[in-house]
């Protein structure tokens, strides 16, 4: 089922209804967990007995964690969940990649192999759901936290629907508790509630669908050479497009939560706004950059073993987090290019500023000049010597090497992502328009626009400004998302992560 419906609301509509009838709260979880697989069987109904399998399985595998005493009965329930969880997700999301590389590889040395092409379906948020189910079990291998009490709990934990397909994230230290007592929306939860759910449609269907879909499609799409400012313009417009529909659904989820009474954790901060790689993860899919920190980057060893092993635990990391993100090796690519920004930020930061937000490639030297009294203009503008400004030209460098992974993320092949990149970075001289004016002008006011709104957004968020802004001015604002909500709402699509 997918937010941008009219299935979803009369849905949720129901499901406010029901939640705020005057029923005992062990009947609303019931109705949530209900309500939760309906809403992911709306999709495949058969693939519930995928998350059956892994809530029943992880539920009484994280309990014996928890309570065995023997470390190698304790490391044997562990491999269990590991395999069940990780085997489950590789055959489903990696079966026909892995299949498809031994086949490549056999016929490299000679080996004529050419086997059935299997036909697996991805069921939809298996990555999300498998990620919330493994925390929980390594979380109890370390006694982090205290097992779940009810089963009832555990399952609603695993399938609440505002989560369930596409993040965020959670762990149940975050979300578990609040199943514990009963839960109902204040009125004020529930006007910012509805208000991010019409944000977050407005930005999944309006600017990502409407407004910069086509011109990105038609840009990757293409199989010729293109001009220049084709290529730039389809890959910013793609740039646009992922944030506003991978922000718009982790924003639709916190709202529906909300509405329920519930608080889930933020996925986004205005990332294209980061000032360096470091910056730019702590903004970008919070809950998964912190999920592979937590659970892959600092188990490696993180920054504890050394300058070299730091660097090589970092490309691992996001390597595996490319990797994450689909079957294909330009995710991968994809994943190198983030660690080696990463790699190459570490390399010129100031050792003492290692765990600060500092830019990307500040070359400046730790050491204090000389003073010299001089009454000399410098031929820097003072303008340009404020560290804002500063901040905000390597945000601009951050930006754009964002772009150029942007290139491989949606790619389907590397001859699409060769072709865009020359595209992009040389002269072509028989290169193609394929963009109207009209795209043009759109995608150009919009990216804008956006990088504009992260900037000066950077360090709020949109409810803190709505409580600080006239109530009047609120509304009208609302009013103007609705009703282009409603225009758009024929050209909308499934959201961009679900295929994750």
């Amino acid at each position: 089922m997918l937010f941008n419906s009219y299935t979803f609301i009369a849905f949720f509509i129901v499901m406010l209804i029901l939640h705020n009838m005057p029923f005992p709260w062990k009947v609303k979880k019931v109705n949530l967990l209900l309500a939760s697989y309906i809403f992911y069987a709306a999709w495949n109904p058969p693939f519930i007995l995928l998350l059956w399998l892994s809530t029943v399985v992880d539920y009484f595998v994280g309990r014996a964690l928890y309570t065995q005493q023997n470390k190698h009965k304790r490391n044997l329930l562990l491999v269990l969940s590991l395999i069940g969880n990780l085997g489950m997700l590789c055959f489903f999301k990696y079966g026909g990649f892995l299949l498809e590389n031994f086949v490549a590889l056999t016929n490299a040395v000679g080996i004529n192999f050419h086997p059935a092409k299997p036909n697996i379906i991805l069921p939809a948020g298996i990555s999300f759901y498998t990620f919330t189910t493994l925390c929980y079990t390594i979380d109890m291998y370390k006694r982090k936290s205290k097992p779940v009490k009810s089963m009832l709990d555990f399952a609603l934990f695993v399938t609440f629907f505002p989560h369930l397909v596409a993040g965020p994230i959670v762990r149940p230290p975050q979300l578990v508790p609040q199943f514990e007592t009963p839960r109902k929306a204040t009125q004020l939860q529930m006007l910012q509630g509805l208000f991010l759910i019409s944000m977050g449609l407005f930005m999944k269907v309006v600017l990502a669908d409407s407004m910069l879909s086509s011109s990105a499609d038609s840009v990757f799409g293409f199989s010729g050479p293109l001009q220049t400012i084709d290529a730039w313009l389809g890959v910013l417009a793609f740039s646009g497009q992922i944030f506003f529909d991978f922000a718009g659904y982790s924003i639709c989820a916190i709202g529906a939560a909300m509405c329920l009474g519930f608080v889930l954790p933020q996925n986004f901060r205005y990332p294209y706004a980061a000032i360096g790689f470091s910056d730019f993860w702590r903004r970008w899919h919070i809950t998964l950059s912190a999920w592979l920190r937590d659970y892959l980057y600092i188990p490696l060893g993180g920054n504890r073993k050394g300058e070299f092993r730091t660097y090589v635990n970092l490309m691992i990391t996001m390597l595996l987090g490319g990797l994450w993100h689909g079957a294909n090796w330009t995710f991968v690519v994809w994943g190198a290019l983030h660690g080696s920004y990463l790699c190459i930020e570490r390399l010129f930061r100031p050792k003492k500023a290692l765990t600060d937000v500092v830019p990307v490639l500040e070359l400046v030297p730790a050491v204090k000049p000389i003073p010299v009294v001089t009454t000399s203009a410098s031929f820097v503008p003072a303008f340009f010597r404020t560290k804002t400004t500063q901040n905000f030209f390597v945000a601009l460098l951050t930006f754009f090497l964002v772009n150029v992974t942007w290139v491989f993320f949606r790619s389907p092949n590397f001859t699409t992502a060769w072709r865009l990149l020359t595209s992009m970075f040389t002269r072509v001289s028989n290169g193609t328009p394929v963009l109207p004016t009209i795209d043009m002008i759109k995608v150009s006011v919009v990216v804008v626009l956006m990088v504009a709104t992260h900037w000066f957004m950077r360090n709020t968020t949109v409810l803190e400004v709505a409580q600080k802004t006239k109530w009047w001015i609120v509304g009208i604002v609302w009013t103007a998302m609705l009703l282009l909500l409603i225009l758009s709402q024929a050209s909308s699509s499934s959201f961009i992560y679900f295929q994750f």
